[in-house]
């Protein structure tokens, strides 16, 4: 009799065997494929895993030399700013010290320390006959036509025109550089001289001359300037009535040119021998500036129209510097005219029929009071080849701004035409040519 065999012993068999299949149910191989060696192309090539590592590492070694190449890179930027800041620092340095040394000039002198101009055309009289003259004269009036001088500015010049003229004097006297000193003499008060002693200005003249000042003003800025206001200043004394009312107006122009950045304003007070002595001197000239504004201004201006020495009118300055410090207006300034006092005289001392119009010198030497060109425009006031006595140069050292011309001597009566003959004169009989 034949066995059967469970039927839950087929099942388990049935089992096994479909297992088997789902793990790679595939025969065992024959023992000889099983010890057979691997094939040449399986060593050669790597695995992917192989692959992506030295890629990595390809990546990162380039990742590397990059940036060491920016991080050299920065620093050569560093290196190159640092010595650029360095230069800038250096030079920024170097420019700061030339200007602290342009300002501790100007604060003790504001004239001083900076080339003076020298205005070359037609608004300088004496300049058409020094361009057309040739040999021994050119050289003469070289003298007066290359000397920097105060050209005067006035009522002559319309309120309309006055910006355009200040502004093309100043263009031809720097000639370019923007640092040259430019000197002026406003004289614009209407009236004046001895009309100022007969009438007061009206309400239209008021006006103009304010919007004349104001002009002016404008077309000055930044210029570095030196004003002489209003020569022949006492003149303001005999107002009518005893009124301020000229003088307040040249407080008008003190105040509008003093608030300009570079302008020093010196108001005109006479000279050594006006106010005179009998006229109330020192203490008269102060009653000049006072009302005409000298709070303002820089200092005052002597000898605009007169003859007087060097020596004479820096003795007046200094007496007159301390005069107005005892009325509260101290630490002021002067500037001289010394354009005529080569051989300086007393204007009431004059000989000759008309002062204004005076003989000039027919020498170095000549007796008469005579007229001929005194030191020549400078900031060094007290050196020693003026041959001024020790005094005077210690008070100049101590009190005056510069030696100026601001008056007119080749002039006929210090005015206009330009006269040739006077030119000469003047300067071939002046002891500083």
């Amino acid at each position: 009799m034949r066995l059967r065999r469970p039927a839950s012993v087929l099942a388990a068999l049935l089992a096994l065997a479909v297992t088997a299949a789902g793990c790679g149910g595939d025969p065992a191989p024959a023992p000889d494929d099983a010890a057979a060696p691997p094939s040449s192309s399986a060593v050669a090539t790597p695995s992917p895993t192989v692959k992506d590592a030295r890629g990595d590492r390809a990546r990162e070694a380039r990742r590397e030399r990059e940036e060491r190449r920016e991080r050299r890179e920065e620093r050569e930027a560093r290196a190159l700013a640092e010595l650029a800041e360095q230069t800038r620092v250096d030079q920024q340095a170097e420019r700061d010290a030339a200007r602290e040394r342009r300002q501790r000039a100007v604060s003790r002198n504001p004239l001083a320390g900076r080339r003076w101009g020298v205005y070359q055309g037609p608004q300088e009289m004496a300049w058409d006959p020094y361009v057309r003259a040739s040999g021994a004269t050119k050289r003469t009036l070289a003298v007066i036509a290359l000397a920097p001088k105060a050209k005067w500015m006035g009522h002559w010049i319309p309120d309309g025109e006055i910006y355009s003229r200040t502004r093309d004097y100043i263009a031809n006297a720097q000639a370019g550089d923007p640092e040259t000193l430019v000197q002026m003499t406003m004289f614009r008060m209407v009236p004046w001289e001895q009309e100022t002693c007969r009438r007061l200005p009206t309400k239209a003249e008021q006006a103009s001359y304010k919007r004349w000042t104001d002009s002016f003003a404008r077309a000055i800025g930044r210029t570095p300037t030196a004003i002489v206001l209003q020569p022949d200043g006492p003149f303001a004394l005999c107002a009518p009535g005893g009124s301020t009312l000229p003088s307040s107006l040249i407080a008008y122009s003190a105040r509008v040119l003093s608030a300009l950045p570079r302008t020093s304003v010196y108001i005109e007070a006479g000279a050594a021998d006006w106010p005179a002595a009998g006229q109330g001197g020192v203490d008269r000239a102060a009653d000049v500036l006072v009302p005409a504004g000298i709070e303002y201004a820089r200092g005052f201006a002597l000898n605009g129209t007169h003859y007087s020495s060097t020596s004479d009118e820096v003795r007046r300055g200094a007496a007159l510097v301390k005069e107005l410090a005892s009325r509260g207006v101290p630490g002021k300034h002067f500037v001289v005219n010394t354009s005529g006092n080569g051989q300086g005289f007393e204007f009431g001392t004059y000989q000759g029929p008309d002062p204004l119009n005076a003989w000039t010198c027919r020498s170095k030497s000549d007796p008469r009071t005579c007229v001929a060109l005194g030191i020549p425009p400078t900031a060094d006031v007290s050196a020693a080849r003026w041959g001024l006595p020790d005094d005077v140069r210690r008070l100049a050292r101590a009190h005056a701004d510069a030696y100026l011309w601001f008056g007119r001597p080749w002039l006929y009566r210090q005015n206009e035409p330009f006269q040739m003959k006077r030119a000469l004169a003047v300067v071939r009989s002046s002891p500083y040519v």
